[in-house]
Parts: C-alpha cells; structure tokens; sequence
C-alpha cells in the first residue's frame, strides 16, 4: 500500500513535533487521571494526561508537580467548557432526589447547588504550568485563552466529535484535532449539549471526514484499545490515538476493583450511553441503575451539573460497597480489549504491534 510510508512519516513528524517516541496518548478522564498514569506514559514514550474538570487551581498545581517528580515525559492538561447555566425546576430536581434515594442515601434538597471548581482559575492553572498540550472538550476555548496559550508556546488539542466541530476548532486556531467517535467512554464531547445523543458517528466514519477537511494534525480516540485500533486508525488519516478505557485497569489507574473487573467483561452491545449520571451524555456498564434510569416510570435527568450533583451521593456509597450496578463506570465500547498490564507495557506494546498490521512498516 502505497500510502503506509506517508502514513509513517506523518506519524514520525508528529511525534518528533511533540517529544513522544509512541504515537499514544492517554486521554484526560477526568476523576481517573492520577498523576502515576499519566508519568507511566509519559514514561514510556506516549503523552500523559490530566483531566482538570473537577481540580481547582491548587489541585492542578499540585498534579503537574507530582508528575514533573516522577518523569520528563510529555502531558496534556484539559478542562470542559462550561455549558450555558442549567435551567432550573425545583419540581423536577425533587423528582429526580426521590428517584435517586431508591438507589442510595437520600439527596439533600441542595444538593444540585454544589459550586464548581471555576473556569478561569482553572485555565490560569493551566497556562502557568507551561504544559507541552492544553487540550479542550465540550467547546472551545474563548479568543482570549487562545491567545495566552500561544503567547506561551502551548499548543491546543481540540476535542471535536463531527467534522462541523473540527472545522471550528480549525478557524479557532486549534493546532490538533481529537476526533472522538461514538466508541468512546465517558463523555461525549459535543459542543453543544443537545447534539450528543443525536450526531453519534463512529470512529472510523468521523476519522477519514475530519483529516480531508482540516490542514492540521488529527488524532484519533474512541474505542481504541488493541494493535489493531491502532493500525487502522493511522492507516485512515491519524498521526497519533488517544486511549482512555484501555489504560483503566493498569495498576497506575488504581481503579475501583469491580470497575476494573466489568471493564474486563464488557462487551461492546454492555454498554450504553445515558445522562443518567452527569446530564451530559456519556457511555458507561449497562447496569440496573442506567437500566432503571431509561425506563418510562423514571424522571428525565437533569441537565448538567444538576445531575451530576444528585447523583453524587448514589455513586460514593456505590464506590465504597463495590456495588457496579450504581457505580458510574464509564467504558467504551472496547472495553474487553483493557489489560491489567502495566501501562508502558501496553502502549510499548501496542505500537509494536500496530507496525505490524501496518504495510511495509
């Protein structure tokens, strides 16, 4: 095949452009990005990553440090951006605790009024720490952080899950598109809330689209968690993966261990996407709880970070008892394809084996 040497130069350029000797980054899952992952992979030749949604300031610093500690390798530091304010209805937010004290403690009724961390502290974080990488997801970063982040020598990975979207991170000024196909675990990234559940395109339709519409670098995430993810990635366009599910149950991620034991055993048809947990839509375990959740006897969810903050005491107690079948375990849909293996040896490993599936390599 005749375009595996371009493929492998595009590759090359990519990595040479930032300081990786893999084309893997690990994606920033926010609440499963402990530093010792990230510094794992960076280690090992891919790029870390940090996840900032729920981390202030304080917490931000205190993660870069931790992992400047351990390794000189490459991160990414992201945060969402903020939705517009939720609309409120005090009758549907007390509909939704009743429903949720069947599933756990009960939700105090301010429960929904819980702060969030705030988004220019968080970008001001972000920029002082120098990172190679500031990634974004759920929209892009407003002219004035764009500009900052140049002004600073950081380049600016945008999350886009429909060409529409990468289009726009391109005029933005984004230097690299995340294209993130429907396979992905956790949130989807959509700019706008209202379009997740109804642009799911998957990876390998969403991934050729984006590279012949944009001049700039594109990498490739979503349900990317074997050799042969990778190869076929690359041979469609991309110049690196990003892998989120598939370096959950390295013992770096420290997962739960029931998480870390369904991840094992999730099929691609076991999981699902839902609001059920955040609001945003996002793909976890099916389990009784998202199963409940959908069914017509259950109030709709709230909108994010409503839903979120109700259901925060459901998931805690589930955390604590091991309890899957409440737990917000996001997965992708390959899920099955995770190993327990130390993270450097799986993306080491999944490079290796990728160039093997790749022609001529």
């Amino acid at each position: 095949m005749s375009t595996t040497p371009n493929a492998l130069e595009r590759v090359e350029r990519f990595c040479q452009q930032y300081e990786l000797r893999l084309p893997i980054l690990m994606a920033p899952m926010a609440g499963a990005c402990p530093a010792s992952l990230a510094s794992a992979v960076g280690s090992a030749g891919g790029m870390g990553a940090c996840g900032a949604l729920l981390m202030n300031a304080d917490a931000i610093n205190a993660w870069v440090a931790e992992v400047r500690s351990t390794t000189n390798g490459a991160f990414q530091l992201n945060t969402w951006i903020p939705d517009p304010e939720p609309v409120r209805n005090p009758e549907h937010e007390k509909a939704v605790r009743e429903f949720l004290g069947q599933w756990g403690p009960t939700v105090p009724s301010d429960a929904a009024d819980a702060p969030q961390a705030n988004f220019e502290q968080q970008c001001d974080a972000m920029i002082n720490a120098s990172p190679r990488v500031i990634s974004s997801i759920m929209g892009l970063y407003p002219p004035h952080i764009v500009e900052r982040m140049k002004a600073e020598g950081i380049h600016w990975f945008a999350t886009a899950t429909t060409v529409t979207e990468a289009l726009q991170a391109e005029a933005a000024g984004a230097d690299v598109i995340v294209a993130q196909g429907m396979e992905a675990g956790g949130h989807r990234g959509a700019f706008n809330a209202d379009d997740a559940s109804t642009a799911l395109v998957g990876l390998f339709a969403l991934l050729p689209s984006i590279v012949d519409a944009v001049k700039i670098p594109v990498v490739a995430t979503g349900g990317i968690a074997d050799a042969r993810h990778v190869a076929a990635a690359i041979t469609l366009g991309a110049s690196a993966v990003q892998i989120g599910t598939g370096l959950l149950r390295t013992p770096e991620a420290g997962l739960n261990a029931a998480w870390s034991n369904a991840i094992a055993n999730t099929k691609p048809e076991d999981t699902t996407a839902t609001r059920a947990f955040s609001g945003r839509l996002g793909r976890s375990i099916r389990s009784k709880y998202t199963e409940a959740a959908a069914s017509n006897d259950a109030p709709e969810p709230a909108p994010y970070p409503l839903q979120r903050n109700l259901t925060r005491f459901m998931k805690d107690e589930a955390s604590a008892e091991s309890d899957i079948n409440r737990m917000q375990a996001w997965a992708g849909q390959s899920s099955a394809y995770a190993r327990n293996d130390a993270a450097g040896t799986i993306i080491s490993e999944l490079w290796e084996d990728a160039l093997k599936h790749l022609p001529s390599a």
